[in-house]
């Protein structure tokens, strides 16, 4: 086989690849570094000797992204504040079927509940329920018997039961809060923000350390409406606010010229009310998300 067949071939599954380890370790740089790791594992290779490159692909990456969640374990517990997963934006050139259903994986709030889970519970767990691939498939991906592959998977399901995973309201919902958050920034306007938030809704932020954040998670409407009103505002009114497609929903980005800021995300209840406000200023993981179009 040609050195451009074999490129090519990996090609196919490179945004599969990408999908798959962004869900498993929730950072894109992480996942783009474990891809690039599978791609000079398969030019090594002999391509001509495998019944089916697409699922070499998938074990070698797999098992990648789970060593480097046990490697990463120490620097998530000893991780300065609140650890959200990096943002990334979300794929616009998926069929609305496929979007539909990958947008709730790819949530902010779906990221964190899988960090519940051990590394090889969280790989069977998105490769069998999330992408749909077959338990003996799952199991040679992860390197168990495929007995032991449907109790991960099972005790994967038991460890997100409690955390419902929730499908984002409609994109009119969505634009209506992007719109009411920013009159809440732009002139302390907070009515219309107030109608939208759960009275239980919580805001995290990431600053990892490196600039100054909230070093706790806020609870209820009230907290979080007096750190919008009497904070946000005073930090955030002379950016540039740009909304976004990210982590499957509408989000916003925050630039200052042609920085990154902060980004926003989202989850809801099923009322379709805000049940939680993620904001990521550590600027390590907004290097590669760069500004919307």
């Amino acid at each position: 086989m040609r050195v451009t067949d074999v490129t090519a071939v990996f090609e196919d599954s490179r945004r599969f690849l990408l999908n798959l380890a962004y869900r498993i370790l929730g950072s894109r740089s992480d996942a783009e570094d474990a891809v690039q790791e599978t791609f000079l594992k398969w030019r090594e290779c002999n391509p001509a000797t495998l019944d089916n490159p697409r699922a070499w692909l998938t074990t070698l990456c797999t098992r990648h992204c789970i060593d480097q969640l046990r490697l990463g374990h120490r620097a998530r517990v000893d991780y300065i504040g609140t650890w959200l997963p990096e943002p990334i934006h979300s794929e616009t050139t998926e069929s609305p079927e496929q979007m539909l259903e990958l947008s709730s994986s790819l949530s902010t709030a779906f990221l964190l509940l899988l960090e519940r889970l051990t590394p090889r519970e969280r790989a069977a767990y998105l490769l069998h329920d999330i992408f749909d691939l077959d338990y003996p498939d799952v199991a040679r991906a992860i390197g168990v018997q495929e007995a032991a592959c449907r109790k991960l998977v099972s005790r994967a399901r038991s460890g997100l039961a409690e955390g419902k995973v929730r499908r984002q309201p409609p994109r009119e919902r969505q634009e209506q809060l992007l719109e009411a958050f920013h009159a809440a920034i732009a002139s302390g306007a907070t009515a219309g923000l107030t109608a939208l938030l759960s009275e239980e809704v919580e805001l995290s932020a990431d600053g990892g350390g490196k600039v100054p954040t909230l070093g706790h998670i806020l609870h209820g409407k009230a907290e979080v409406l007096a750190f919008i009103f009497d904070s946000l505002r005073g930090y955030w009114r002379d950016y540039q606010w740009l909304p976004a497609e990210l982590n499957g929903g509408r989000g916003v980005i925050l630039a200052h010229g042609d920085q990154v800021a902060a980004s926003v995300t989202f989850a809801y209840d099923d009322e379709g009310r805000v049940s939680n406000i993620y904001i990521v200023r550590n600027p390590e993981k907004l290097t590669g998300l760069g500004l919307p179009d």
